[in-house]
């Protein structure tokens, strides 16, 4: 092998490790409820633009504010993901991976429902997205996280808000 042939090897590898360090810093900091524009901009580029099961979001704004409400509707979650897939090209990869997502709703939620608290809302599905490589490290300029399967009820919405079915 060459010491060309070496170094892209190498540089493939780092690549992957740090997209999948991206997409799990991503998962495990939705359970930290701590999104502010720093935590998005680690995240994500400037014009990142999202697709999630409660609407689209654009802008480091706009996933700030979008994340913020969709997960403020539950006391707590866990998010786990799983069976990374990255394609490199260059500065740019796609990016897949499989995650499932449990939510515990709010107290309130379960009163309106004549419920007992701790109810889980739990959601299978699919992530993917494009990364792009920035003089800060990857990150997210495109995301869709899809909704394979559920299971419980979905969190109240407010209304004219739906969210997407498996």
């Amino acid at each position: 092998m060459t010491a060309q042939a070496l170094h892209d090897q190498l540089q493939d590898l780092a690549d992957r490790a740090e997209i999948t360090d991206l997409a799990d810093r991503y998962l495990l900091s939705l359970d930290a409820r701590e999104f502010d524009e720093p935590w998005a901009r680690s995240m994500f580029t400037d014009d990142i633009r999202a697709e999630t099961p409660v609407g689209g979001h654009e802008g480091i704004d706009g996933m700030v504010k979008g994340v913020r409400e969709a997960l403020e509707r539950f006391e707590r979650t866990q998010h786990v993901g799983s069976n990374h897939v990255i394609r490199l090209d260059g500065d740019r990869a796609t990016v897949g991976l499989n995650a499932i997502m449990t939510h515990v709703h709010l107290d309130s939620t379960q009163a309106l429902r004549g419920r007992e608290p701790g109810e889980l809302f739990v959601v299978g599905g699919r992530i993917d997205g494009e990364a792009v490589r920035t003089a800060d490290g990857w990150r997210f300029r495109r995301m869709a996280i899809r909704v394979t399967w559920t299971t419980g009820e979905p969190p109240i919405l407010p209304p004219g808000l739906t969210a997407a079915s498996p």
